[in-house]
Protein backbone atom coordinates (compact mmCIF):
# COMPACT_ATOMS: atom_id res chain seq x y z
CA UNK A 1 0.00 0.00 0.00
CA UNK A 2 2.83 2.41 0.88
CA UNK A 3 4.58 1.69 -2.44
CA UNK A 4 1.31 2.30 -4.33
CA UNK A 5 0.82 5.61 -2.49
CA UNK A 6 4.36 6.70 -3.35
CA UNK A 7 3.80 5.72 -6.96
CA UNK A 8 0.63 7.81 -7.14
CA UNK A 9 2.44 10.78 -5.58
CA UNK A 10 5.31 10.39 -8.07
CA UNK A 11 2.84 10.26 -10.95
CA UNK A 12 1.12 13.46 -9.75
CA UNK A 13 4.47 15.24 -9.48
CA UNK A 14 5.47 14.18 -13.00
CA UNK A 15 2.11 15.37 -14.30
CA UNK A 16 2.57 18.71 -12.56
CA UNK A 17 6.08 19.07 -13.96
CA UNK A 18 4.80 18.43 -17.48
CA UNK A 19 2.35 21.30 -16.97
CA UNK A 20 5.15 23.50 -15.66
CA UNK A 21 7.17 22.87 -18.82
CA UNK A 22 4.07 23.55 -20.92
CA UNK A 23 3.45 26.90 -19.21
CA UNK A 24 7.13 27.78 -19.46
CA UNK A 25 7.07 27.21 -23.21
CA UNK A 26 4.28 29.75 -23.74
CA UNK A 27 5.29 32.25 -21.06
CA UNK A 28 6.36 35.78 -21.88
CA UNK A 29 10.06 36.61 -21.78
CA UNK A 30 9.52 39.00 -18.85
CA UNK A 31 7.50 36.52 -16.80
CA UNK A 32 8.76 36.15 -13.27
CA UNK A 33 8.67 32.79 -11.52
CA UNK A 34 7.91 32.89 -7.80
CA UNK A 35 8.31 29.96 -5.44
CA UNK A 36 6.24 30.38 -2.30
CA UNK A 37 7.22 28.04 0.52
CA UNK A 38 6.61 27.47 4.21
CA UNK A 39 2.96 28.43 3.83
CA UNK A 40 -0.48 27.02 4.68
CA UNK A 41 -2.07 27.19 1.24
CA UNK A 42 -5.82 26.55 1.48
CA UNK A 43 -6.49 25.75 -2.16
CA UNK A 44 -10.32 25.53 -1.99
CA UNK A 45 -10.18 22.80 -4.61
CA UNK A 46 -12.80 20.03 -4.63
CA UNK A 47 -11.11 18.35 -1.63
CA UNK A 48 -10.26 21.59 0.17
CA UNK A 49 -6.62 20.55 0.02
CA UNK A 50 -4.07 22.35 2.18
CA UNK A 51 -0.49 22.34 0.90
CA UNK A 52 2.74 24.15 1.74
CA UNK A 53 4.24 25.41 -1.53
CA UNK A 54 3.14 27.11 -4.74
CA UNK A 55 4.97 28.15 -7.89
CA UNK A 56 3.80 31.01 -10.10
CA UNK A 57 4.96 31.97 -13.56
CA UNK A 58 3.54 35.16 -15.03
CA UNK A 59 -0.11 35.36 -13.99
CA UNK A 60 -0.70 31.62 -13.51
CA UNK A 61 -0.06 28.91 -10.95
CA UNK A 62 2.30 26.31 -12.42
CA UNK A 63 2.80 23.93 -9.49
CA UNK A 64 1.71 23.14 -5.95
CA UNK A 65 3.21 21.16 -3.09
CA UNK A 66 6.15 18.84 -3.84
CA UNK A 67 6.08 19.63 -7.55
CA UNK A 68 6.62 23.30 -6.75
CA UNK A 69 9.52 22.55 -4.42
CA UNK A 70 11.28 20.57 -7.16
CA UNK A 71 11.74 23.83 -9.05
CA UNK A 72 14.07 25.08 -6.34
CA UNK A 73 17.35 24.12 -8.00
CA UNK A 74 20.76 25.79 -7.65
CA UNK A 75 21.17 28.45 -10.32
CA UNK A 76 17.46 28.67 -11.19
CA UNK A 77 16.12 32.18 -11.75
CA UNK A 78 13.34 31.94 -9.19
CA UNK A 79 12.23 34.51 -6.64
CA UNK A 80 11.78 32.66 -3.36
CA UNK A 81 9.20 33.84 -0.85
CA UNK A 82 9.18 32.31 2.64
CA UNK A 83 5.73 32.86 4.14
CA UNK A 84 6.83 31.80 7.64
CA UNK A 85 3.79 29.59 8.14
CA UNK A 86 1.17 32.14 7.14
CA UNK A 87 -2.13 31.12 5.56
CA UNK A 88 -2.88 31.71 1.88
CA UNK A 89 -6.35 31.61 0.30
CA UNK A 90 -7.69 32.32 -3.17
CA UNK A 91 -8.46 35.98 -3.78
CA UNK A 92 -11.94 36.79 -2.52
CA UNK A 93 -14.88 37.80 -4.71
CA UNK A 94 -17.87 40.05 -4.00
CA UNK A 95 -20.93 39.08 -6.01
CA UNK A 96 -22.73 42.40 -5.61
CA UNK A 97 -21.47 45.97 -5.34
CA UNK A 98 -22.09 49.39 -6.87
CA UNK A 99 -18.54 50.75 -6.98
CA UNK A 100 -18.88 54.02 -8.90
CA UNK A 101 -21.78 55.37 -6.85
CA UNK A 102 -20.15 54.19 -3.62
CA UNK A 103 -16.77 55.72 -4.44
CA UNK A 104 -18.18 59.14 -5.34
CA UNK A 105 -20.88 59.32 -2.66
CA UNK A 106 -18.96 61.68 -0.37
CA UNK A 107 -17.35 63.78 -3.10
CA UNK A 108 -19.22 66.92 -2.01
CA UNK A 109 -19.01 66.43 1.75
CA UNK A 110 -18.46 63.71 4.34
CA UNK A 111 -21.69 62.14 5.54
CA UNK A 112 -21.79 61.08 9.20
CA UNK A 113 -23.07 57.77 10.48
CA UNK A 114 -26.77 58.11 11.30
CA UNK A 115 -28.11 55.77 13.96
CA UNK A 116 -31.27 57.51 15.16
CA UNK A 117 -33.80 60.19 14.24
CA UNK A 118 -31.99 62.87 16.27
CA UNK A 119 -28.76 62.31 14.32
CA UNK A 120 -30.73 62.38 11.07
CA UNK A 121 -32.32 65.73 11.95
CA UNK A 122 -28.94 67.12 13.03
CA UNK A 123 -27.50 66.20 9.63
CA UNK A 124 -30.41 67.86 7.83
CA UNK A 125 -29.90 71.00 9.94
CA UNK A 126 -26.27 71.10 8.83
CA UNK A 127 -27.36 70.93 5.20
CA UNK A 128 -29.96 73.68 5.75
CA UNK A 129 -27.11 75.89 6.97
CA UNK A 130 -24.92 74.96 3.99
CA UNK A 131 -27.47 75.17 1.16
CA UNK A 132 -29.59 78.02 -0.27
CA UNK A 133 -33.26 78.13 0.67
CA UNK A 134 -35.37 76.13 -1.76
CA UNK A 135 -32.61 73.71 -2.78
CA UNK A 136 -33.17 69.98 -2.33
CA UNK A 137 -31.65 68.11 0.61
CA UNK A 138 -31.44 64.44 -0.31
CA UNK A 139 -30.70 61.79 2.32
CA UNK A 140 -30.09 58.38 0.76
CA UNK A 141 -29.95 54.80 2.03
CA UNK A 142 -30.39 55.47 5.75
CA UNK A 143 -32.43 52.35 6.38
CA UNK A 144 -35.14 52.49 9.02
CA UNK A 145 -34.30 48.95 10.13
CA UNK A 146 -30.96 50.35 11.35
CA UNK A 147 -32.31 53.37 13.21
CA UNK A 148 -32.74 53.15 16.97
CA UNK A 149 -36.43 54.05 16.65
CA UNK A 150 -36.99 51.47 13.88
CA UNK A 151 -39.26 53.76 11.85
CA UNK A 152 -39.31 56.43 9.16
CA UNK A 153 -39.02 60.08 10.15
CA UNK A 154 -42.39 61.76 9.83
CA UNK A 155 -43.24 64.56 7.44
CA UNK A 156 -43.64 66.85 10.47
CA UNK A 157 -40.20 65.94 11.85
CA UNK A 158 -38.57 66.78 8.52
CA UNK A 159 -40.56 70.03 8.35
CA UNK A 160 -39.38 71.00 11.85
CA UNK A 161 -35.73 71.31 10.75
CA UNK A 162 -36.21 72.24 7.09
CA UNK A 163 -39.41 74.25 6.61
CA UNK A 164 -38.12 76.02 3.49
CA UNK A 165 -35.93 73.31 1.96
CA UNK A 166 -37.42 70.30 0.16
CA UNK A 167 -36.17 67.15 1.92
CA UNK A 168 -36.12 63.65 0.42
CA UNK A 169 -35.37 60.77 2.81
CA UNK A 170 -34.85 57.89 0.39
CA UNK A 171 -34.16 54.33 1.45
CA UNK A 172 -33.92 52.89 -2.03
CA UNK A 173 -37.28 52.37 -3.71
CA UNK A 174 -39.25 54.15 -0.97
CA UNK A 175 -39.05 57.82 0.05
CA UNK A 176 -40.37 60.08 2.81
CA UNK A 177 -40.86 63.70 1.70
CA UNK A 178 -41.38 66.83 3.75
CA UNK A 179 -44.05 69.40 2.87
CA UNK A 180 -41.75 71.47 0.65
CA UNK A 181 -40.69 68.37 -1.29
CA UNK A 182 -44.30 67.24 -1.77
CA UNK A 183 -45.13 70.68 -3.15
CA UNK A 184 -42.08 70.60 -5.44
CA UNK A 185 -43.15 67.16 -6.71
CA UNK A 186 -46.75 68.27 -7.33
CA UNK A 187 -48.17 65.84 -4.77
CA UNK A 188 -51.19 66.99 -2.76
CA UNK A 189 -54.60 65.61 -1.74
CA UNK A 190 -55.72 65.78 -5.39
CA UNK A 191 -52.77 63.76 -6.73
CA UNK A 192 -53.59 60.80 -8.98
CA UNK A 193 -50.85 58.28 -9.72
CA UNK A 194 -50.22 57.82 -13.49
CA UNK A 195 -51.85 54.68 -14.89
CA UNK A 196 -49.35 51.89 -15.53
CA UNK A 197 -46.66 53.46 -13.36
CA UNK A 198 -45.33 51.34 -10.50
CA UNK A 199 -45.65 52.41 -6.89
CA UNK A 200 -48.11 54.66 -5.07
CA UNK A 201 -48.46 57.66 -2.76
CA UNK A 202 -49.74 57.10 0.78
CA UNK A 203 -52.54 59.27 2.19
CA UNK A 204 -53.77 59.63 5.78
CA UNK A 205 -57.36 59.25 6.99
CA UNK A 206 -58.06 62.91 6.16
CA UNK A 207 -56.92 62.41 2.57
CA UNK A 208 -53.63 64.29 2.92
CA UNK A 209 -50.35 62.77 1.68
CA UNK A 210 -48.32 61.41 4.60
CA UNK A 211 -45.08 62.13 2.76
CA UNK A 212 -44.43 58.45 1.99
CA UNK A 213 -44.09 57.41 -1.65
CA UNK A 214 -43.62 53.71 -2.35
CA UNK A 215 -41.55 52.05 -5.09
CA UNK A 216 -41.10 54.99 -7.43
CA UNK A 217 -38.93 58.09 -7.64
CA UNK A 218 -40.98 61.29 -7.44
CA UNK A 219 -40.00 64.07 -9.83
CA UNK A 220 -38.97 66.88 -7.50
CA UNK A 221 -38.48 70.16 -9.36
CA UNK A 222 -36.12 71.60 -6.74
CA UNK A 223 -32.47 70.97 -7.56
CA UNK A 224 -29.84 69.31 -5.43
CA UNK A 225 -26.83 71.64 -5.41
CA UNK A 226 -24.14 69.24 -4.24
CA UNK A 227 -21.00 69.23 -6.36
CA UNK A 228 -20.57 66.33 -8.80
CA UNK A 229 -17.12 64.90 -9.57
CA UNK A 230 -15.44 65.36 -12.92
CA UNK A 231 -14.53 62.27 -14.92
CA UNK A 232 -10.93 62.54 -13.69
CA UNK A 233 -12.09 62.85 -10.07
CA UNK A 234 -14.42 59.89 -10.52
CA UNK A 235 -11.54 57.75 -11.76
CA UNK A 236 -9.45 58.68 -8.71
CA UNK A 237 -12.31 57.93 -6.31
CA UNK A 238 -12.90 54.52 -7.91
CA UNK A 239 -9.19 53.67 -7.81
CA UNK A 240 -9.18 54.50 -4.09
CA UNK A 241 -12.15 52.23 -3.53
CA UNK A 242 -10.57 49.37 -5.46
CA UNK A 243 -7.44 49.74 -3.33
CA UNK A 244 -9.63 49.41 -0.24
CA UNK A 245 -11.29 46.33 -1.73
CA UNK A 246 -7.80 44.86 -2.15
CA UNK A 247 -7.03 45.73 1.48
CA UNK A 248 -9.74 43.37 2.76
CA UNK A 249 -8.88 40.62 0.27
CA UNK A 250 -11.00 41.20 -2.83
CA UNK A 251 -9.54 40.48 -6.25
CA UNK A 252 -12.87 40.25 -8.11
CA UNK A 253 -15.96 42.46 -7.86
CA UNK A 254 -19.34 42.23 -9.59
CA UNK A 255 -21.16 45.47 -10.36
CA UNK A 256 -24.80 44.38 -10.10
CA UNK A 257 -26.53 47.25 -11.80
CA UNK A 258 -24.01 49.13 -13.92
CA UNK A 259 -25.08 52.12 -15.97
CA UNK A 260 -23.38 53.03 -19.27
CA UNK A 261 -21.38 55.73 -17.46
CA UNK A 262 -20.12 53.23 -14.86
CA UNK A 263 -19.03 50.86 -17.62
CA UNK A 264 -17.14 53.76 -19.24
CA UNK A 265 -15.28 54.38 -15.96
CA UNK A 266 -14.21 50.75 -15.72
CA UNK A 267 -13.15 50.67 -19.37
CA UNK A 268 -11.02 53.79 -18.90
CA UNK A 269 -9.23 52.16 -15.97
CA UNK A 270 -8.76 48.97 -17.96
CA UNK A 271 -7.24 50.84 -20.89
CA UNK A 272 -4.83 52.70 -18.59
CA UNK A 273 -3.89 49.43 -16.84
CA UNK A 274 -5.14 50.75 -13.48
CA UNK A 275 -7.68 48.07 -12.56
CA UNK A 276 -6.68 46.30 -9.35
CA UNK A 277 -9.74 44.05 -9.32
CA UNK A 278 -11.35 41.88 -11.95
CA UNK A 279 -14.77 43.27 -12.84
CA UNK A 280 -17.86 41.35 -13.87
CA UNK A 281 -20.75 43.55 -14.90
CA UNK A 282 -24.53 43.15 -14.89
CA UNK A 283 -25.77 46.00 -17.08
CA UNK A 284 -29.09 47.68 -16.29
CA UNK A 285 -31.94 48.49 -18.65
CA UNK A 286 -35.40 50.05 -18.11
CA UNK A 287 -37.83 47.29 -17.15
CA UNK A 288 -41.01 49.34 -16.66
CA UNK A 289 -40.86 51.28 -19.95
CA UNK A 290 -42.80 50.47 -23.15
CA UNK A 291 -41.55 47.19 -24.62
CA UNK A 292 -39.94 48.82 -27.66
CA UNK A 293 -37.78 50.97 -25.34
CA UNK A 294 -36.80 47.97 -23.23
CA UNK A 295 -36.03 45.82 -26.27
CA UNK A 296 -33.81 48.49 -27.81
CA UNK A 297 -31.87 48.83 -24.56
CA UNK A 298 -31.32 45.06 -24.34
CA UNK A 299 -30.15 45.00 -27.97
CA UNK A 300 -27.57 47.64 -27.08
CA UNK A 301 -26.21 45.51 -24.25
CA UNK A 302 -26.11 42.42 -26.46
CA UNK A 303 -24.03 44.34 -29.03
CA UNK A 304 -21.68 45.95 -26.47
CA UNK A 305 -17.97 45.29 -27.22
CA UNK A 306 -17.25 44.51 -23.55
CA UNK A 307 -19.27 41.31 -23.85
CA UNK A 308 -16.12 39.81 -25.34
CA UNK A 309 -14.47 37.40 -22.86
CA UNK A 310 -11.91 39.34 -20.82
CA UNK A 311 -10.58 38.39 -17.42
CA UNK A 312 -10.16 42.04 -16.43
CA UNK A 313 -13.53 43.47 -17.42
CA UNK A 314 -16.55 41.80 -18.96
CA UNK A 315 -20.29 42.39 -19.21
CA UNK A 316 -21.72 39.01 -18.21
CA UNK A 317 -25.40 39.86 -18.00
CA UNK A 318 -28.22 42.23 -17.15
CA UNK A 319 -29.97 43.41 -13.99
CA UNK A 320 -33.46 44.74 -13.32
CA UNK A 321 -35.52 45.50 -10.20
CA UNK A 322 -38.45 43.13 -9.70
CA UNK A 323 -39.73 44.29 -6.30
CA UNK A 324 -39.19 46.99 -3.70
CA UNK A 325 -37.07 46.95 -0.56
CA UNK A 326 -36.97 44.56 2.37
CA UNK A 327 -35.44 47.30 4.51
CA UNK A 328 -38.01 49.84 3.39
CA UNK A 329 -41.31 47.95 3.49
CA UNK A 330 -42.00 47.32 -0.19
CA UNK A 331 -40.52 43.87 -0.91
CA UNK A 332 -43.03 41.60 -2.63
CA UNK A 333 -44.05 38.88 -0.18
CA UNK A 334 -46.13 35.71 -0.57
CA UNK A 335 -48.10 36.56 2.59
CA UNK A 336 -49.14 40.09 3.66
CA UNK A 337 -46.63 42.22 5.52
CA UNK A 338 -49.14 42.99 8.26
CA UNK A 339 -49.73 46.39 9.82
CA UNK A 340 -46.47 48.03 10.81
CA UNK A 341 -45.39 51.11 12.72
CA UNK A 342 -41.84 50.40 11.56
CA UNK A 343 -42.64 50.81 7.88
CA UNK A 344 -45.82 52.88 8.16
CA UNK A 345 -47.99 50.08 6.70
CA UNK A 346 -51.71 50.33 7.51
CA UNK A 347 -53.22 48.02 4.88
CA UNK A 348 -53.57 44.50 6.33
CA UNK A 349 -53.63 42.97 2.83
CA UNK A 350 -50.51 44.77 1.57
CA UNK A 351 -47.90 42.34 0.16
CA UNK A 352 -45.37 44.81 -1.22
CA UNK A 353 -44.70 46.18 -4.69
CA UNK A 354 -43.90 44.52 -8.01
CA UNK A 355 -41.81 46.96 -10.04
CA UNK A 356 -41.50 45.02 -13.31
CA UNK A 357 -44.75 44.00 -15.05
CA UNK A 358 -45.30 40.23 -15.31
CA UNK A 359 -46.31 40.58 -18.95
CA UNK A 360 -42.76 41.68 -19.83
CA UNK A 361 -40.68 39.60 -17.42
CA UNK A 362 -40.52 36.35 -19.38
CA UNK A 363 -39.87 38.19 -22.65
CA UNK A 364 -36.95 40.02 -21.03
CA UNK A 365 -35.47 36.82 -19.64
CA UNK A 366 -35.83 35.00 -22.96
CA UNK A 367 -34.21 37.77 -24.98
CA UNK A 368 -31.28 38.09 -22.58
CA UNK A 369 -30.77 34.32 -22.23
CA UNK A 370 -30.97 33.70 -25.98
CA UNK A 371 -28.03 36.08 -26.34
CA UNK A 372 -26.02 33.96 -23.88
CA UNK A 373 -26.17 36.56 -21.10
CA UNK A 374 -27.00 36.02 -17.43
CA UNK A 375 -30.29 37.57 -16.33
CA UNK A 376 -30.71 38.69 -12.75
CA UNK A 377 -33.28 40.74 -10.89
CA UNK A 378 -33.39 42.47 -7.53
CA UNK A 379 -35.77 40.05 -5.80
CA UNK A 380 -35.93 40.54 -2.06
CA UNK A 381 -39.25 39.18 -0.85
CA UNK A 382 -40.27 35.53 -1.18
CA UNK A 383 -43.08 36.60 -3.53
CA UNK A 384 -40.63 38.22 -5.95
CA UNK A 385 -38.24 35.27 -5.64
CA UNK A 386 -41.08 32.86 -6.44
CA UNK A 387 -42.14 34.92 -9.45
CA UNK A 388 -38.59 35.02 -10.83
CA UNK A 389 -37.76 31.35 -10.16
CA UNK A 390 -41.09 30.21 -11.64
CA UNK A 391 -40.32 32.24 -14.76
CA UNK A 392 -36.85 30.73 -15.05
CA UNK A 393 -38.25 27.22 -14.64
CA UNK A 394 -40.94 27.73 -17.27
CA UNK A 395 -38.50 29.13 -19.83
CA UNK A 396 -35.87 26.47 -19.06
CA UNK A 397 -38.43 23.75 -19.80
CA UNK A 398 -39.41 25.37 -23.09
CA UNK A 399 -35.84 26.01 -24.26
CA UNK A 400 -32.93 25.48 -21.84
CA UNK A 401 -31.46 28.57 -20.20
CA UNK A 402 -29.58 26.90 -17.31
CA UNK A 403 -26.24 27.36 -19.12
CA UNK A 404 -26.63 31.13 -18.71
CA UNK A 405 -26.76 30.66 -14.91
CA UNK A 406 -29.94 32.66 -14.32
CA UNK A 407 -29.55 34.50 -11.06
CA UNK A 408 -31.65 35.71 -8.14
CA UNK A 409 -30.18 38.85 -6.59
CA UNK A 410 -30.58 39.37 -2.81
CA UNK A 411 -33.00 36.46 -2.30
CA UNK A 412 -33.52 37.47 1.32
CA UNK A 413 -36.70 35.46 1.81
CA UNK A 414 -37.05 32.18 -0.08
CA UNK A 415 -39.74 29.53 0.32
CA UNK A 416 -38.75 25.83 0.34
CA UNK A 417 -40.61 25.27 -2.94
CA UNK A 418 -38.57 27.99 -4.63
CA UNK A 419 -35.33 26.54 -3.29
CA UNK A 420 -36.09 23.13 -4.80
CA UNK A 421 -37.20 24.57 -8.14
CA UNK A 422 -34.18 26.89 -8.38
CA UNK A 423 -31.79 24.00 -7.76
CA UNK A 424 -33.51 21.86 -10.40
CA UNK A 425 -33.13 24.52 -13.09
CA UNK A 426 -29.56 25.67 -12.45
CA UNK A 427 -30.45 29.01 -10.87
CA UNK A 428 -27.67 30.73 -8.90
CA UNK A 429 -28.00 33.04 -5.89
CA UNK A 430 -26.35 36.41 -5.18
CA UNK A 431 -26.88 36.97 -1.43
CA UNK A 432 -25.69 39.53 1.16
CA UNK A 433 -25.15 38.20 4.71
CA UNK A 434 -24.60 41.71 6.10
CA UNK A 435 -28.37 42.33 5.91
CA UNK A 436 -28.86 39.43 8.32
CA UNK A 437 -26.55 41.08 10.87
CA UNK A 438 -27.80 44.65 10.51
CA UNK A 439 -31.51 44.07 9.90
CA UNK A 440 -32.43 40.72 11.45
CA UNK A 441 -33.60 42.20 14.76
CA UNK A 442 -36.07 44.59 13.10
CA UNK A 443 -37.34 41.98 10.65
CA UNK A 444 -37.87 39.55 13.55
CA UNK A 445 -40.00 42.19 15.25
CA UNK A 446 -42.01 42.63 12.04
CA UNK A 447 -42.49 39.02 10.92
CA UNK A 448 -42.02 36.80 13.97
CA UNK A 449 -39.72 33.82 14.51
CA UNK A 450 -41.50 31.25 12.33
CA UNK A 451 -41.57 33.44 9.25
CA UNK A 452 -37.92 34.38 9.82
CA UNK A 453 -36.92 30.76 9.15
CA UNK A 454 -37.13 31.78 5.46
CA UNK A 455 -34.76 34.74 5.94
CA UNK A 456 -31.49 33.83 4.19
CA UNK A 457 -32.00 30.05 4.62
CA UNK A 458 -28.42 29.25 3.65
CA UNK A 459 -28.30 25.69 4.98
CA UNK A 460 -31.40 24.74 3.01
CA UNK A 461 -30.01 26.39 -0.13
CA UNK A 462 -26.64 24.62 0.05
CA UNK A 463 -28.18 21.25 0.92
CA UNK A 464 -30.46 21.56 -2.12
CA UNK A 465 -27.39 22.01 -4.33
CA UNK A 466 -27.74 25.71 -5.06
CA UNK A 467 -24.66 27.75 -5.94
CA UNK A 468 -24.70 30.68 -3.51
CA UNK A 469 -22.28 33.58 -3.92
CA UNK A 470 -21.62 36.11 -1.18
CA UNK A 471 -21.82 39.84 -1.75
CA UNK A 472 -22.17 43.12 0.12
CA UNK A 473 -24.48 45.39 -1.90
CA UNK A 474 -21.93 48.12 -1.21
CA UNK A 475 -23.48 51.37 -2.42
CA UNK A 476 -22.12 54.25 -0.32
CA UNK A 477 -18.81 55.46 1.12
CA UNK A 478 -15.29 54.04 1.18
CA UNK A 479 -14.33 51.99 4.25
CA UNK A 480 -15.14 48.32 4.76
CA UNK A 481 -17.03 48.86 8.04
CA UNK A 482 -18.26 52.48 7.75
CA UNK A 483 -19.81 51.91 4.34
CA UNK A 484 -23.43 51.28 3.37
CA UNK A 485 -23.44 48.38 3.19
CA UNK A 486 -20.25 47.17 4.96
CA UNK A 487 -18.11 45.15 2.56
CA UNK A 488 -15.79 43.41 5.02
CA UNK A 489 -15.93 39.77 3.79
CA UNK A 490 -14.70 38.32 7.09
CA UNK A 491 -17.63 39.89 8.92
CA UNK A 492 -19.94 38.45 6.26
CA UNK A 493 -18.45 34.95 6.61
CA UNK A 494 -18.83 35.16 10.39
CA UNK A 495 -22.50 36.12 9.99
CA UNK A 496 -23.22 33.23 7.60
CA UNK A 497 -21.63 30.77 10.03
CA UNK A 498 -22.81 32.20 13.37
CA UNK A 499 -26.30 33.47 12.36
CA UNK A 500 -25.87 36.40 14.72
CA UNK A 501 -27.85 39.65 14.45
CA UNK A 502 -26.79 42.98 15.90
CA UNK A 503 -28.53 43.79 19.20
CA UNK A 504 -30.09 40.32 19.42
CA UNK A 505 -28.95 38.13 22.31
CA UNK A 506 -29.15 34.81 20.44
CA UNK A 507 -28.43 33.33 17.02
CA UNK A 508 -31.41 33.55 14.69
CA UNK A 509 -32.31 30.14 13.29
CA UNK A 510 -28.81 28.70 13.80
CA UNK A 511 -29.90 25.53 11.98
CA UNK A 512 -29.46 27.58 8.77
CA UNK A 513 -25.80 28.35 9.50
CA UNK A 514 -22.95 27.14 7.29
CA UNK A 515 -19.65 25.43 8.03
CA UNK A 516 -16.30 27.21 7.79
CA UNK A 517 -15.48 25.56 4.48
CA UNK A 518 -18.85 26.59 3.07
CA UNK A 519 -18.52 30.26 4.02
CA UNK A 520 -15.04 30.38 2.49
CA UNK A 521 -16.40 28.77 -0.67
CA UNK A 522 -19.16 31.42 -0.84
CA UNK A 523 -16.54 34.12 -1.34
CA UNK A 524 -14.23 32.11 -3.59
CA UNK A 525 -15.18 29.18 -5.83
CA UNK A 526 -18.98 29.54 -5.50
CA UNK A 527 -18.75 33.18 -6.51
CA UNK A 528 -16.45 32.14 -9.35
CA UNK A 529 -19.24 29.91 -10.65
CA UNK A 530 -21.88 32.62 -10.26
CA UNK A 531 -19.61 35.02 -12.19
CA UNK A 532 -18.39 32.58 -14.90
CA UNK A 533 -14.82 32.53 -13.59
CA UNK A 534 -14.55 29.01 -12.18
CA UNK A 535 -12.13 27.85 -14.91
CA UNK A 536 -9.67 30.63 -14.11
CA UNK A 537 -10.17 31.71 -10.50
CA UNK A 538 -11.86 30.91 -7.20
CA UNK A 539 -9.40 28.19 -6.16
CA UNK A 540 -5.62 27.75 -6.20
CA UNK A 541 -4.97 25.01 -8.74
CA UNK A 542 -2.41 24.42 -11.46
CA UNK A 543 -3.31 26.46 -14.54
CA UNK A 544 -5.49 28.95 -12.71
CA UNK A 545 -4.77 32.62 -12.14
CA UNK A 546 -2.42 33.55 -9.32
CA UNK A 547 -5.06 35.61 -7.48
CA UNK A 548 -4.51 35.02 -3.77
CA UNK A 549 -4.27 36.61 -0.34
CA UNK A 550 -2.12 36.14 2.75
CA UNK A 551 -3.94 36.39 6.08
CA UNK A 552 -2.86 37.03 9.66
CA UNK A 553 -4.54 33.87 11.00
CA UNK A 554 -5.61 30.37 9.98
CA UNK A 555 -9.03 31.39 8.73
CA UNK A 556 -10.02 27.85 7.82
CA UNK A 557 -9.75 26.64 11.42
CA UNK A 558 -9.71 29.59 13.83
CA UNK A 559 -12.63 30.08 16.23
CA UNK A 560 -15.83 31.48 14.75
CA UNK A 561 -15.54 34.76 16.67
CA UNK A 562 -11.88 35.08 15.65
CA UNK A 563 -12.85 34.84 11.98
CA UNK A 564 -14.45 38.31 11.84
CA UNK A 565 -11.20 39.90 13.09
CA UNK A 566 -9.15 38.59 10.15
CA UNK A 567 -6.73 41.01 8.50
CA UNK A 568 -5.19 40.61 5.06
CA UNK A 569 -1.42 41.04 4.92
CA UNK A 570 -0.89 40.70 1.16
CA UNK A 571 -3.13 40.69 -1.91
CA UNK A 572 -1.93 39.28 -5.25
CA UNK A 573 -3.68 39.70 -8.60
CA UNK A 574 -2.43 37.75 -11.59
CA UNK A 575 0.94 37.06 -10.01
CA UNK A 576 1.50 40.69 -8.99
CA UNK A 577 1.62 41.79 -5.37
CA UNK A 578 -0.76 44.74 -4.91
CA UNK A 579 -0.12 45.43 -1.23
Amino acid sequence: MEMESRARTHTRILASLSLIWAFASVGRADDTTYLITNARIVTVDADFTVTDAMAIRGDRIIALGEAAKMLDRPGSEIKRLDMRGRTILPGLMDSHAHPVGAATHEHDHEIPAIGDIAQLLDYIRSRVAAQPEGSLIAVRQVFVTRLKEQRYPTRAELDSVAPRHPVSFSTGPDTMLNTAALKSAGIDRNYRHPAGMTGFVEFDAAGEPTGMVRAFTPKIEAKELTKSPTQAETLEHVKSLFADYNKVGFTTIADRGASPSSVDVYDALRKSDELTVRLRVSHTFPSDAPWEVTEKAIDGIIAHPLRKPDLQLQIIGTKIWLDGGMLTGSALMIDPWGESEIYGIRDKTYRGVQRTPSRYLEAMIRKVADAGLQFTAHSVGDGAVKLLVDSYAKLDQEKPIAATRPCVTHCNFMAPESIAKAAKHGVVIDLQPIWFWLDGRTLLKQFGDERMSRFQPLRSMIDAGLKVGGGSDHMQKIGSLRSVNPYDPWLAMWIAESRRCRDLDRPLHPEQGLTRKEVIRMYTIENAWVLFLEKDAGSLEVGKLADFIVTDREVDRCSVDDLRETRVLETWLGGKRLR
